[in-house]
């Protein structure tokens, strides 16, 4: 763009260098200082050069004299490790119909946080995102499209996450505010068919390990049974196995968009035959702070027993979810699975499985020949009669595995049949446990991540109800397991836990002395390894048997610095 010309104004003296008007524009007017004689610019360009040669002899000496500290000689080669300062997860919009109800749970485990630099302790809250457009158990909204982007519903406010971002100050109408590290802090969600989403938010020493856990009890038939996810931070990918649009299911997608900015996602399914093209399930606008189900049945193309789900973001993050229910049979999250990998493992296994699906998707590249292997007490072991599945690419394979677990615990792992044809794969697989009087509930498990230096799972009750299922899918290993205090008080609790080379072990929560309310689990790995854990919060009603299992990740409550050397230089560059 052409700068615009200044011209000076008349009569106006013009002076530069301060005081004395030393230096003037030719062309001054009379009674200004006479112009430079021809040839001093020379002369201003020689003493411009040597005083530019002063300011850059000066920076380099300073640079010098002032050198960094020297890092640990063993520490030259490698980055140091830092406490995040701030972490954001998203809660999805709970299915929980008229009589349903839900509770959020939020803790972050004690540590050496000193907060976020400037002596403060940070903070730490949750709060709704805008309500969704229909109540995804009822009148699902229709996806967008790209001529016809979806809309958040009229009422719904702006996700408090969004807008307190600036100052990630805990908001006045917060559902709730987490005080300190080391004791959780329970509060309901949203009362009513069209619960929101929520976003969360912790900062300073209440970063590291901040985690919140959303538990949704119903009752009545439509979407009976426990539903447990421990929320997550947005992203642009997600992969869910074992949905279905089957006769009795209702399964939906939410998306909750925390963010300031919009966000186009598309939710790609894949079923026996593949890909299922359809143009409603591309190009879904989801407004900031807004929240939006999308069911299943309106982006597929007929009944499909067994579907995998990607859920990608074109422009923008959202938060990701999949909820699944069948009826009277149960109803539960599927979590999101790990990235596509040749091995997934799937931790949490109930002794009184009463029948376990196993869902695989492969990718278009090529086929996946999987072993299946179980994790029992002793190590891994092949179930007699299931000892693999062959996934075509691009496509899902599933098999049914009956009373796969024998009254024992186990967690299952899916490898390649050929370590020489390793194919990356997404698994998922249902679990069902039923009653006396033939009632049941189903949760969904997927490929899981280790817990790493330390996972934490928030939503425990008292009276044992939580029962932790450890695997160790390599060496022998030992893990450091801690109850926190109570909602309401206790004194913490910690048990150390060994376990065999790929074996598992299940073990009642250990529960805080003086336990009052609800607690938070923590898992540490000390030693071998590596290992996976999953959580079983069972609490029956009205004699069915609900129960819901949740993966523990890593908490990532550290990041990597690189380090960073002395370079003059850089004032050149």
């Amino acid at each position: 763009m052409k700068k615009p010309a200044f011209r000076k104004k008349s009569g106006a003296p013009d002076t530069a260098r301060g005081a004395g008007g030393s230096g003037t524009f030719d062309g001054a007017p009379a009674g200004a200082a006479p112009a430079a004689p021809r040839g001093s610019g020379a002369a201003r360009t020689t003493r411009s050069l040597l005083a530019a040669a002063v300011v850059l002899a000066a920076v380099f000496g300073i640079a010098e004299l002032r050198k960094p500290a020297a890092p640990a000689a063993t520490d030259r080669a490698t980055a140091t490790s830092a406490q995040v300062e701030r972490t954001a997860v998203v809660c999805p919009q709970p299915l929980q119909g008229l009589t349903g109800s839900t509770t959020l749970t939020a803790y972050t485990p004690p540590g050496t946080g000193t907060g976020t630099g400037d002596g403060t302790a940070g903070s730490g809250w949750i709060s709704d995102a805008a309500a969704p457009a229909a109540a995804p158990g009822t009148a699902p909204s229709a996806p967008a499209t790209p001529s016809a982007p979806a809309t958040p519903a009229a009422t719904g406010a702006p996700t408090r996450a969004a807008a307190a971002s600036d100052k990630d100050a805990a908001p006045a109408d917060a559902r709730l505010t987490l005080a300190k590290p080391g004791t959780p802090v329970s509060a309901p969600a949203a009362n009513s068919d069209l619960a929101p989403g929520t976003g969360a938010v912790a900062t300073g020493a209440l970063a590291p390990g901040f985690t919140v856990t959303q538990t949704t009890t119903v009752t009545d038939q439509r979407g009976l049974g426990l539903s447990g996810i421990t929320c997550t931070p947005s992203g642009t990918g997600f992969w869910f196995a074992g949905a279905s649009t089957a006769e009795g299911r209702t399964d939906y997608v939410s998306l909750v968009n925390a963010e300031s900015t919009a966000a186009v996602v598309d939710i790609k399914l894949y079923g026996d035959k593949g890909l299922i093209e359809n143009d409603a399930a591309n190009g879904i606008t989801v407004a900031p702070g807004s929240s939006q189900s999308v069911l299943l049945p309106t982006i597929s193309k007929g009944q499909v027993a067994d579907l995998a789900v990607h859920v990608v973001a074109r422009s923008g993050r959202v938060g990701a979810a999949l909820h699944a229910a069948d009826g009277s049979k149960g109803a539960d999250w599927v979590p999101a699975s790990a990235d596509p990998a040749p091995v997934q493992v799937m931790p949490g296994l109930p002794a009184d499985t009463s029948a376990a699906h196993l869902v695989v998707w492969a990718p278009p590249e090529d086929d996946a020949d999987l072993r299946i292997e179980l994790s029992g007490k002793n190590g891994w072991f092949v179930p007699a009669g299931n000892e693999s599945i062959h996934v075509k690419a691009g496509m899902v394979a599933s098999v049914d595995l009956g009373k796969v677990t024998r009254d024992e615990v186990a967690g299952l792992r899916v490898s390649p049949s050929d370590d020489k044809h390793a194919t990356p794969v997404v698994a998922g697989l249902r679990v069902d446990r039923a009653g006396a009087n033939g009632k049941s509930d189903a949760a969904w498990l997927a490929g899981a991540a280790p817990v790493g230096a330390r996972a934490t799972v928030a939503d425990n009750r008292g009276g044992g109800p939580s029962t932790l299922f450890l695997t160790s899918t390599g060496e022998a290993a030992t893990v450091r397991v801690t109850a926190s205090a109570g909602t309401g008080g206790g004194t913490p609790t910690t048990k150390e836990v060994q376990l065999p080379a790929g074996g598992t072990v299940a073990l009642p929560a250990p529960e805080p002395t003086g336990l009052n309310g609800g607690f938070a689990l923590t898992v540490e790995t000390v030693s071998g390894g590596p290992v996976v854990a999953a959580r079983m919060l069972a609490l029956p009603s009205k004699d069915v048997p609900m129960f819901t299992v949740q993966a523990l990740r890593d908490d990532r409550s550290t990041v990597k610095v690189p380090q960073a050397s002395q370079d003059p230089g850089v004032v050149l560059r």
